[in-house]
């Protein structure tokens, strides 16, 4: 090397180096890093590693990475290079440096908590090795063969946890079985309008068999919607009233509660005969050997009215109690609640969960989502609850028509939905934003809203909803449009999950390819939920490669679980699910669509936990010892 200098490149003070070997010679140039030549002296021996772009026709490093050339292994060059997370202060070659001289150290000494039989047998790096070759891998083969090792240990510690979670809550916690009544079920089935599937006559038959038993069910029902999952809640709920105990239903807004206060009403009134009913209490006869009632309880109740109902709750005068957090606070008490519902479980953390479990002694708990998650996340995700899926629609539910429009066809999507709703029908438009963003191209909830107001849908009733507006408000809207006092409701995604308005016919989503393919067919369920043949539009400006595949596959797949299974694979669990599971560990080198991994990893922790469940075997110290570190101690089911 020589011919180090400063120069002035535009405006700034940067360093240029001719570098030269057998080959020939090449330009090398750091912008703005004047002091760089006072490092790169004459003669010196350096490895270049960096991109090489054009200037006046010659070939040009352009802020390359650098290192002299001696004995000692290379670290930023010549090599697969680690990139680290900085912040302020920090700059990659000072923390890789330190890095490599903490690697070279100190992974030697790391103690593996695998057991060696499982080491060899899975053919997996030693924990020291897998380290060390994260950080500085000799080449691509050892760089996967590391993360592997280093993903399975984190997929393994993650089975272990929530296996342990379970057994743990439910041996420790035992609760009093209830007597299952076949034939106050089978009236209640008899009397419903439809016939059961299969697939909830089974789902029925699992949460019974729980019911029935001294270890408190911890269950998480899965089903798409209108797949039927409220008539087998509703079996559930009325099975803990037939043994003189309570149930309680928890829904993550004011609307969706409401919601679930009519329509398991209505079950119950097919059933049984309706002595009296208001807006927040009702109660039967004829069904049960004892009159029972079902009540409603939210936030916004008026004063008196929660008095009441929270009276007769603690004196356990009512049977059913559907409501929001507002079950979970602090004056309401159950004399003894013997079964729990969660609905659309994601939307609570895991201290909502808890409370309302503490507000009996350790009821059973089923918790209900109308997401699709495909069965091995779900059983990694959610090892701690056994899983129940209704994977069957009801006969005769009509498939949603779902299109995928060019940008040149949105005065055709308007022309529809307007006809529809000139023939009675209702509809909504989600765009991914509430606000416009110069970042992004999509379209904005509040700018649709006023525009579509004023030029294109003047004449109609519009309403718009999104995530900025107080709890209130958004159920103001959702209540005048689910009275037909709005026409249209323009909204972001708050509306994907819990809101069932039959009249609605039309879903049109802007921006579509910003949406991964379950929130979609979530937006779509929204529709198709009365007798009427209903429509989901697909519209998009700009379209990705991802983008066009996703909107190919909406449009001629309505199988939620296939939907699912192919969003897990177009954009990776983070983005797919959405959220974390409140008290897991984080996972930093496994990623959720390795299904293979996945599975081998769940195996492998269920045969462990099979045969030493309090990993108190001496060659399960290490491991137990690990499991403890990185897992948090408290045994709530997330």
């Amino acid at each position: 090397m020589w011919q180090a200098r400063q120069v002035m490149l535009g405006r700034r003070r940067s360093t240029e180096v001719i570098v030269g070997d057998e080959t020939g010679n090449v330009r090398a140039v750091w912008f703005s890093n004047p002091y760089l030549a006072k490092q790169l002296t004459t003669n010196k021996r350096i490895v270049l590693s960096g991109r090489v772009g054009l200037f006046n026709g010659r070939p040009v490093f352009e802020s390359p990475e650098w290192e002299i050339l001696e004995e000692k292994e290379l670290i930023h060059t010549g090599r697969l290079v680690p990139v680290y997370h900085l912040t302020a202060g920090l700059r990659p070659r000072q923390v890789r440096k330190l890095m490599k001289e903490l690697v070279d150290s100190r992974a030697g000494q790391v103690a593996d908590f695998l057991p060696p039989e499982m080491i060899a047998r899975l053919r997996l790096l030693e924990l020291p090795q897998a380290i060390s070759q994260a950080h500085f891998p000799e080449d691509e083969g050892m760089k996967g063969q590391a993360r592997l090792r280093l993903a399975f240990d984190e997929l393994v510690l993650l089975q272990l946890g929530v296996l342990r979670r379970k057994r743990n809550w439910q041996q420790d916690q035992p609760t009093s079985p209830l007597a299952i009544d076949t034939a106050i079920l089978e009236t209640f089935f008899k009397a419903v309008p439809f016939e059961l599937t299969e697939a909830q006559r089974k789902v029925t038959a699992e949460i019974m068999a729980d019911l029935g038993k001294a270890v408190p069910m911890s269950r998480l029902l899965q089903g798409e919607v209108g797949s039927g999952k409220t008539v087998v809640a509703t079996a559930a709920l009325l099975m803990a009233a037939a043994n003189g105990c309570q149930a309680s239903l928890m829904a993550p807004t004011e609307i969706l509660a409401e919601q679930h206060f009519a329509s398991i009403g209505k079950l119950l009134s097919l059933a049984a005969t309706e002595e009296t009913a208001d807006g927040y209490l009702k109660s039967y006869s004829g069904l049960l050997k004892r009159p029972f009632t079902l009540a409603l309880l939210l936030g916004d109740s008026k004063a008196a009215v929660k008095k009441e109902l929270k009276k007769r709750i603690k004196a356990g005068e009512i049977d059913i109690v559907i409501g929001t957090h507002a079950l979970i606070q602090k004056g309401v008490t159950f004399k003894r609640l013997a079964l729990a519902v969660i609905d659309e479980q994601h939307r609570f953390g895991v201290g909502q969960r808890s409370a309302l479990r503490q507000k009996g002694h350790n009821p059973h708990m089923l918790v209900m989502t109308a997401t699709p998650i495909p069965r091995t996340l779900a059983l990694t995700l959610y090892g701690d609850l056994d899983l129940s899926v209704i994977d069957e629609l009801p006969p005769g539910r009509q498939p949603i028509k779902t299109k995928w429009l060019k940008p040149q066809q949105r005065q055709s999507a308007y022309a529809f939905l307007k006809k529809q709703i000139a023939g009675g029908r209702q509809a909504f438009i989600i765009c991914p934003l509430v606000e416009e963003s110069e970042a992004i191209v999509a379209r904005a909830a509040v700018a649709e809203y006023e525009s579509l107001s004023r030029e294109v849908f003047a004449e109609l009733r519009l309403g718009l909803i999104h995530g900025r507006m107080s709890a209130k408000e958004k159920d103001e809207v959702m209540r005048h449009f689910h009275g037909r006092r709005l026409d249209i409701l323009v909204s972001t995604p708050v509306v994907e999950v819990g809101i069932d308005v039959p009249n609605a016919t039309v879903m049109l989503i802007e921006s579509a390819d910003r949406f991964g393919l379950s929130q979609l067919h979530q937006f779509r369920g929204r529709v198709g939920r009365g007798e009427e043949q209903s429509y989901c539009m697909l519209l998009s400006e700009v379209l990705s490669e991802v983008g066009k595949q996703r909107l190919d596959v909406i449009e001629s797949v309505q199988d939620g679980f296939a939907l699912a299974e192919e969003d897990l694979k177009l954009r990776g669990p983070g983005e797919f699910f959405g959220t974390r599971q409140s008290g897991q560990p984080d996972l930093r080198m496994a990623r959720l669509s390795d299904i293979a991994l996945l599975e081998l990893a769940r195996s492998e922790a269920l045969n462990i936990f099979a045969a030493d469940p309090d990993l108190g075997k001496a060659g399960h110290h290490p491991l137990a010892k690990e499991l403890a570190r990185v897992w948090p101690q408290a045994t709530e089911i997330s």
